[in-house]
């Protein structure tokens, strides 16, 4: 006996359940070392902006009388990403409306889940520094304000932190931001998984790398590719926001254009633009060009003529 049914053919064990829960745990190694190096006040403000997120979905699809799915962990993921963007010190009502920004404005407005448009976190993230600037661009490390490591390369500081120091974490920064050995065993953990592919990271991570070692910060080979990646927020949007299923390309040679493209924006942002940080702008100029990228690199369908 055949059976017939539509596409598609080929079925995975993965849900969204499962999936958001393998990026929780990714994102677990990033909370603890903000947790450390940030102290409780990292807690809070992980905790205000999960609980702003879902209470803000519950209480959308509550009131437009849509199924409730905040039991696919993907609030969850959301309120994280969007406390990992911010400062520590941000006030909780600030990270509290940027988690329903991300939910309901990002991602409801669009439709929900898969609809969205560009990554709800680094859409926050980009309104509340529209919003107030000054609160978001005020770092501290151990109760004293300090400068980010890619502020200081912007006004051409020599006294940096050291390159160990800004690879465990141990300098200011967004709360998820500051460690890129944390995000590495995150990152690892979901290729392991199969959650997401080398192909984003590899190609963003290498192409920050390269640009900045050429460009430098000074002039023509004057750059240190290998601080430039460990600063900043580029682990943190190369594993866990460029990697994102609904705002990025589905294929693999679209995914690599995609990364290719987010480091050039990231680079030229930090190098030549008015802001020391580029990342979450790059990630999210490239979400629009998704369709683009799709429309011109997918491959045809079997026996389509032109």
């Amino acid at each position: 006996m055949l059976t017939l049914s539509s596409s598609p053919h080929i079925r995975s064990n993965d849900s969204v359940q499962s999936i958001m829960r393998d990026v929780l745990i990714a994102l677990v190694p990033a909370a603890i070392a903000g947790a450390y190096f940030f102290k409780w006040r990292a807690v809070v403000v992980i905790a205000v902006a999960v609980i702003a997120a879902i209470l803000s979905e519950y209480v959308w699809q509550k009131c437009t009388k849509n199924e409730i799915t905040i039991s696919d962990y993907s609030a969850i993921v959301t309120g994280v990403l969007v406390a990992f963007n911010v400062p520590p010190t941000l006030p909780l009502w600030m990270v509290a409306l940027g988690s329903m920004f991300a939910i309901i404005v990002v991602k409801q407005f669009f439709g929900g889940l898969g609809q969205n448009i560009v990554n709800p976190a680094l859409a926050a993230r980009a309104a509340l520094l529209a919003s107030w600037p000054v609160a978001m661009t005020t770092w501290t490390l151990d109760g004293v304000t300090t400068a980010t490591p890619l502020a200081l390369l912007k006004a051409g500081e020599t006294n940096l932190p050291s390159l160990f120091n800004a690879f465990i974490g141990n300098v200011g920064g967004c709360i998820g931001e500051t460690s890129a050995l944390a995000l590495l065993i995150g990152g690892a953990y979901l290729i392991y998984r199969r959650v997401i592919s080398w192909h984003v990271p590899v190609f963003y991570i290498g192409t920050v790398a390269i640009l900045t070692t050429i460009l430098g910060r000074s002039g023509f080979m004057t750059g240190n590719g290998l601080y430039e990646i460990f600063t900043g927020g580029l682990m943190l949007g190369a594993f866990f926001m460029a990697t994102d299923y609904t705002t990025s390309p589905i294929t693999q040679k679209g995914r690599i254009i995609f990364a290719i493209g987010c480091g050039v924006v990231a680079t030229l942002i930090r190098v030549f633009g008015g802001y020391p940080e580029g990342v979450s702008y790059s990630i999210l100029i490239m979400n629009l060009v998704v369709p683009i990228i799709d429309k011109y690199v997918t491959p045809k369908i079997f026996g389509e003529v032109k």
